[in-house]
């Protein structure tokens, strides 16, 4: 096996990543079934994979409900994943915008205790106008200060999770001493954003630190990652785009002094699996019929910020139209991503569509078409693993881990037996000093 390691997550975006994914299932509430996501962590941890991650928000897609969404705090659904597997890893998100560092440390640092350390916190600014609201705010901050407000929360969370010193809880009955007070050390933060005093009451990380990790693709995003993220997830439609976002990435990181072996890009993709490229593609084919264009043209019109009725599918996207609207200078995320695509490749709107365009690149292939690209990717630096999306559970994630692993497997891209029991030993990374 080669000594740099190919890294592969499972994205659990509820009943899957293609739109048809809730109406093939045979359950459509299974999202709301722990029984679910312990299968599917299973699974995981059957095809050696690093980390489960579970993405969130606070709405369920108004203006209306289409189709599951992330309804549970993803801490209860990978809790009970963390009870039916002993490796694979446990990716939480966490926004900053709406939440206090000490109890986005305390819930991380928590599963990550009882867990035996495979737990990551996913750090993200919400962009959804609609979670405002919710919170009892009139407007969502705006995209600096949402950034800003990041940053100090995870330096605030760092904090907190370093206040214990790894001997400093000692549970010695025979002479009484409980815990070594001088290996505590509370923190006295005032920032811009936040004041907090005292220690956390978790014990240190058997990891030493949970995993950080971060997804976001604008300056402000990557500048965070360069900072403090372990692994980034990114959204790149070609090896150009993700050569270029990994370039960046590791050399501000570099920039601050660390090893940029020592941070992580994840690329999403979304493969759809068959034996023979035909079966596949019959698949693919199946599953957008299911599925229909209509609700899909919507999110993609909603997306770009135009009417509906201007995509039309056998034309190419009205780019006057976009420019008009401001989404065509769009370099950030989903929208930056599928916009250099279909005017790279001169997609119509129904080719843009099949092409997953409110997610990550996709493939519709055999297991040694998708490892073919996957290994290009990865030997030319374009990534360092992936952020796999099944088209729906968990079928497509059997595919994933009977076809596509075992291929990998075959090329000495990936493991064959787990590296450890952390996921920070797993990813390769090193463990902080406390």
């Amino acid at each position: 096996m080669s000594k740099r390691q190919l890294h592969l997550n499972i994205n659990v975006n509820n009943s899957g990543r293609h739109p048809a994914s809730w109406r093939v299932a045979q359950d459509p509430l299974a999202f709301l079934d722990l029984n679910y996501y312990e299968r599917i962590g299973r699974l995981a941890e059957r095809g050696k994979l690093d980390a489960v991650f579970f993405s969130d928000g606070f709405d369920y897609g108004l203006p209306e409900v289409s189709r599951p969404w992330q309804a549970l705090d993803p801490f209860i659904p990978l809790t009970a994943i963390a009870r039916v597997t002993r490796h694979v890893g446990l990716v939480a998100t966490v926004s900053s915008s709406f939440n206090h560092p000490y109890n986005i440390a305390r819930r991380v640092a928590s599963l990550d205790y009882v867990s035996g350390g495979r737990v990551a916190w996913n750090v993200v600014a919400t962009r959804n106008a609609h979670s405002a609201g919710l919170f009892g705010l009139e407007q969502l901050a705006g995209h600096q200060e949402r950034y800003g407000r990041a940053g100090e929360a995870v330096e605030v969370v760092k904090g907190l999770w370093n206040s214990w010193e790894a001997d400093a809880l000692v549970a010695d009955a025979a002479s009484g001493q409980f815990a070594r007070l001088e290996g505590i050390h509370p923190i006295d933060h005032h920032g811009d954003y936040f004041r907090v005093k005292g220690a956390l009451n978790v014990p240190r990380s058997p990891q030493g630190q949970p995993v950080l990790l971060q997804a976001g693709g604008s300056p402000e995003g990557i500048a965070l990652a360069a900072r403090h993220a372990d692994a980034v997830f990114s959204v790149n439609h070609s090896l150009a785009a993700a050569q270029g976002f990994y370039r960046d990435v590791k050399g501000q990181a570099a920039g601050h002094g660390r090893n940029p072996d020592h941070v992580l890009i994840l690329p999403g993709l979304f493969p759809v699996l068959g034996a023979t490229e035909a079966e596949a593609q019959q698949r693919k084919a199946w599953l957008d019929e299911v599925a229909g264009f209509d609700s899909e043209r919507q999110a993609l019109a909603n997306a770009l910020s135009i009417p509906a009725e201007a995509l039309e599918l056998d034309r190419e996207l009205p780019w006057t139209l976009l420019e008009a609207a401001g989404a065509a200078k769009s370099s950030q995320g989903f929208v930056g991503a599928i916009l250099d695509l279909a005017r790279r490749e001169k997609l119509t709107v129904r080719q843009v569509l099949a092409r997953n365009p409110n997610g990550h690149r996709s493939i519709v292939g055999t297991a040694e078409q998708v490892a073919d690209s996957i290994e290009q990717w990865f030997t030319e630096r374009g990534a360092d693993g992936f952020n796999l999306n099944a088209d729906f559970f968990p079928e497509g994630l059997e595919a994933i881990v009977e076809q596509l692993v075992p291929e990998l497997q075959r090329r000495g891209l990936f493991r064959r037996e787990y590296e450890g029991t952390t996921l920070r030993r797993n990813l390769g990374l090193p463990s902080p000093e406390a």
